[in-house]
């Protein structure tokens, strides 16, 4: 998948190189009958500069016909419709020389003029969209060659140019409705290019079932399912994220170790911690995940996330006894004291003496309020005191309770 500062960039690029092979301007004479019969002067003038125009002599004829365009201004029916092919003269040749915004100006103008027939004033509005984007004026080009698609029925070379055009500028729900489109009739011949766009406008839409229906063989690209995850993430969609990473590892694409500690703290994030817990029991289980310090970490803050009491606390004991630090004794102990675990809660602080770990004023005051639960009073005295004399103020309020 590409990312969306990868497709903005091509956007930029490439834009006015789709535009220019799909504009396709047309000459003047056969226009000509469509509209009110011209003096046969006129038509002289108009096939002189067409065979010019043929010739390469693009400067002159832009020049002659914005001239006899500005001289019609104002005249009768057969005026105005000549003036309107002088002007599509005119912006045909400043197209060839790559006067993009001139060109579309001109295109512009020609529409405005009254009695121009309905479907000449269509195609001018495409020819008009296509040279903006290749112009660089890509949200204007994007919203008319938006209004030509919607009045014409479009078709799918327009509403590719369209949709890279909505991606460039980020906006990518527009883009995501074009792609819809694109895809009633089938995503069959789409090629690579087409559907790494397809799928990175989905993404970032927030689609992302769309967006990985799309992936074809790059499913089995681990790349392109962390990529599809960590755009879920950076669009606050934990479970979202989540979910792709655990379609990926059951795919048999994201199975390295680094790849299941990932997926165990995306549903920890992502509100199914349970569901990490048990994918790290399992795994640990099995030998694909070693019984590592940083392992049994993870295993018992899901347990914990998920508020599983037993298997919490039975996971931060495993971790302090593998590694014998005092600040999982102590973590431990704040699990405990939390959820009212208090034996659980002496047994820990007595452990973490043991192993020579630093006791803090918290840690006795934790001591002194678990052995008041338990009326050891003589114990909880004895904690408070210490308590106090490390700083902790609440410790005289528990002494005082206690008499």
């Amino acid at each position: 998948m590409m990312s969306s500062t990868r497709v903005r960039r091509l956007g930029r690029r490439c834009l006015a190189l789709v535009a220019a092979g799909l504009v396709g301007f047309g000459s003047a004479s056969p226009a000509q009958a469509e509209g009110p019969a011209l003096r046969p002067d006129m038509i002289r003038t108009l096939q002189s500069m067409q065979s010019q125009l043929e010739a390469g002599d693009d400067a002159t004829v832009a020049s002659r016909a914005a001239a006899s365009a500005s001289r019609l201004q104002g005249g009768n029916a057969a005026d105005r419709w000549a003036r309107a092919l002088f002007l599509q003269l005119a912006a045909t040749a400043n197209a060839s020389r790559h006067e993009d915004a001139t060109a579309a100006d001109q295109f512009a103008e020609a529409q405005r003029i009254d009695g121009v027939p309905a479907a000449r004033r269509l195609a001018w509005l495409q020819q008009e969209a296509r040279l903006r984007l290749r112009a660089g004026q890509t949200r204007e080009g994007a919203d008319l060659l938006t209004a030509w698609i919607e009045r014409s029925g479009g078709d799918d070379a327009s509403r590719w140019l369209l949709v890279q055009a909505r991606a460039s500028l980020d906006d990518w729900t527009a883009a995501s409705q074009s792609l819809d489109r694109l895809r009633e009739s089938g995503s069959e011949g789409w090629s690579s290019s087409q559907r790494q766009l397809a799928s990175t406008v989905y993404q970032q839409s927030g689609r992302f079932d769309d967006a990985l229906a799309l992936l074809g063989s790059d499913q089995d690209s681990p790349d392109v399912w962390r990529r599809a995850a960590g755009l879920a993430q950076q669009a606050g969609d934990n479970g979202r994220a989540a979910a792709i990473w655990e379609s990926g590892w059951r795919r048999g694409v994201l199975v390295s170790k680094d790849d299941l500690r990932q997926l165990a703290k995306l549903h920890i994030a992502g509100g199914t911690p349970a569901r990490a817990a048990e994918h790290l029991a399992h795994w640990m289980d099995d030998g694909r995940l070693e019984a590592s310090a940083d392992n049994l970490k993870l295993l018992a803050q899901a347990w914990t996330a998920a508020r599983s009491h037993d298997e919490a606390l039975a996971a931060w004991r495993a971790l302090a006894e593998r590694t014998g630090r005092g600040q999982d004794w102590q973590q431990l102990a704040e699990v405990a004291y939390g959820w009212g675990e208090w034996q659980t809660t002496l047994d820990a602080l007595s452990s973490l003496r043991q192993a020579g770990g630093e006791v803090s004023g918290r840690d006795w005051l934790l001591q002194g309020i678990a052995a008041a639960q338990l009326d050891r009073r003589d114990m909880a005295r004895e904690a408070f005191r210490q308590a106090k004399a490390a700083g902790v103020t609440q410790a005289q309020q528990w002494l005082d309770s206690l008499g």
